[in-house]
Parts: structure tokens; C-alpha cells; sequence
């Protein structure tokens, strides 16, 4: 009896292992969806980094969306040249142009010309510093030196001053965005390279409470809007605020009457070695 009953179960399983087979094998076909072959075989020439300085998730969506001529090879800015032109030789399309973007920082305040209110002794990272009042630096908009963006940066392009100024290394830069969502001051910002005019400031506070807390600070003279064509710079809340739309109407112009030196003409990279070597800086 005890035989019949093992054999009845096994038969009900086995019956109902193969009608549940039947089902799956019969909707994987009918709902299956094409995947375009060339997507694995694309993804694999990519860096795999993730990193999403594409403007996707992914090095996977990045590989989809090559596929499907949504994107160029070299919206890529983590792979060299001859990578580039592999994948692009692989779909037969053209590498594009790249259009080169760096991390570019909105602070020039190192700790050899900005005024330390307080001294930080907590968890060493601009994070756990800013969320105790602030940090403790004079200017409460100003880098607070501990690194966070250099510890974020995958690709090395990012070394700390002995002031606690974070230098970029343009040519390592993949504009990946890490230093940009880890800074808690909103410091980073992603731009192409051929954008020169940049304000390294962004306290709110004017005139003579600006500069008793930062050499270097904007403080809201205005004369660099003067200066500069009409619409190129704007003065908001005291600060200067430079039109990218208008980057062709740029011009080093803007910048020689500033008494600070809070805005800046990029010929390269930020904080060249000639003006570290003014400031005594080394990375």
C-alpha cells in the first residue's frame, strides 16, 4: 500500500512538473524579447567603470543606447582614443566628437587665505564637518579641505593642497559627477573645457565682511560685469554669476579689475602650477 501511494505521488509531481514545464517553455517563448546581440558584445569593449559620466546609468545602457544610434562612441570620456575607435570601427559608425567636461571648483579659499573660526576634531570628512556648524570656516560657502571629493574620485584625478584645496586633474577627469554629489557645500560643478570664465566663489556676503573672511572672496563689486560684454555677467545676491549661454562673448577682459581675484580666465587646467607656485601650493 505504502508503494502505491509513493508511486500515485510521484506521478501527480511528475505531472505537474511537466504542465508547469510545458507553461514556461511555451511563455519564455511567447513573451521573450529580442535583445540585439551586438549589446554584449559592445559592453564588453567598454571600461565597465559605471560611472555615468555618459549621461547614463551605465556602462550596459551606455552600450544600448550605442546600439541603437542614440549615442557616439566617444560620449564615452573614460576610454582613450584608440578604445574609442574600436567600438566605433565594431558598429561601423563614427566616433563623434567628444565634447571634453571637467570638474571645475567654486572655491579658491585654501586654508593660506581663508579665516578657520573654529577647529574640527570629528570624523574626518567634509560631511561629518559640515553637518557641525557648518565646518567651522570663516566663510560658511567655503571648501572645507577634508578631502571627501578625493576619496570619492575613482579615477585619481583629484589630490588635496597641503591648504586643503582639492586640485583636478583635467586630464583624468572623466566629469563622472562622484566629486559633485559628495561635496555637502555644492562646490563642484561639471563644465567644458573651453568655458574660461569661472568665479571661484560663492559666498553670499559682500564688500568688506566677504574679504576679512577670504582673501579671494567675491565681493560684489560688480566691476567684472562692467567689464565683461553686455549679459556675460550678472551680479545676484552680491555674487558674480557668469552666462555659459554666452561663452562666446567671454573674454580675459572680465577679470583684470577684479580686486580679489575671485574670478579667473582658464587657459587649462584650475589652479595651474604657476599660480600654486604663487601660493606656495604643492600636490
Amino acid at each position: 500500500m505504502a508503494a502505491t501511494e509513493i508511486a500515485v505521488s510521484a506521478l501527480i509531481l511528475g505531472g505537474v512538473g511537466t504542465v508547469f514545464g510545458v507553461f514556461i517553455a511555451f511563455a519564455n517563448r511567447k513573451l521573450k524579447v529580442w535583445e540585439d546581440p551586438r549589446i554584449g558584445e559592445v559592453e564588453e569593449l567598454l571600461p565597465g567603470t559605471n560611472c555615468g559620466a555618459c549621461g547614463t546609468p551605465g556602462c550596459r545602457a551606455f552600450a544600448e543606447g550605442l546600439v541603437a544610434a542614440e549615442q557616439q562612441p566617444s560620449g564615452c570620456t573614460v576610454m582613450g582614443p584608440d578604445d574609442v575607435d574600436d567600438v566605433a570601427a565594431y558598429l561601423g559608425v563614427d566616433a563623434g566628437e567628444a565634447n571634453k567636461r571637467v570638474a571645475r571648483l567654486l572655491c579658491a579659499g585654501g586654508a593660506d587665505v581663508a579665516v578657520q573660526l573654529a577647529t574640527y576634531n570629528g570624523h574626518a570628512t567634509c560631511q561629518a564637518a559640515a553637518a557641525v556648524d557648518g565646518g567651522g570656516k570663516g566663510c560658511n560657502w567655503g571648501c572645507l579641505g577634508l578631502a571627501d571629493c578625493e576619496v570619492a574620485c575613482d579615477f585619481n584625478a583629484i589630490h588635496m593642497t597641503p591648504f586643503g584645496l582639492p586640485v583636478v586633474d583635467q586630464e583624468l577627469c572623466t566629469a563622472c559627477n562622484d566629486c559633485v554629489e559628495v561635496c555637502p557645500k555644492d562646490l563642484f560643478v561639471l563644465m567644458p573645457v573651453e568655458q574660461q570664465l569661472l568665479v571661484q566663489c560663492r559666498s553670499l556676503l559682500e564688500g568688506d565682511a566677504a574679504e576679512e573672511l577670504c582673501e579671494v572672496a567675491c565681493t560684489g563689486c560688480g566691476l567684472c560685469a562692467k567689464d565683461a560684454a553686455e549679459g556675460v555677467i550678472s551680479m545676484v545676491d552680491g555674487l558674480a554669476v557668469v552666462d555659459y549661454e554666452r561663452n562666446e562673448a567671454a573674454t580675459v577682459a572680465a577679470i583684470e579689475r577684479c580686486p580679489t581675484r575671485a574670478i579667473t580666465w582658464l587657459d587649462g587646467p584650475q589652479f595651474p602650477e604657476s599660480q600654486r607656485a604663487a601660493r606656495n601650493f604643492a600636490v
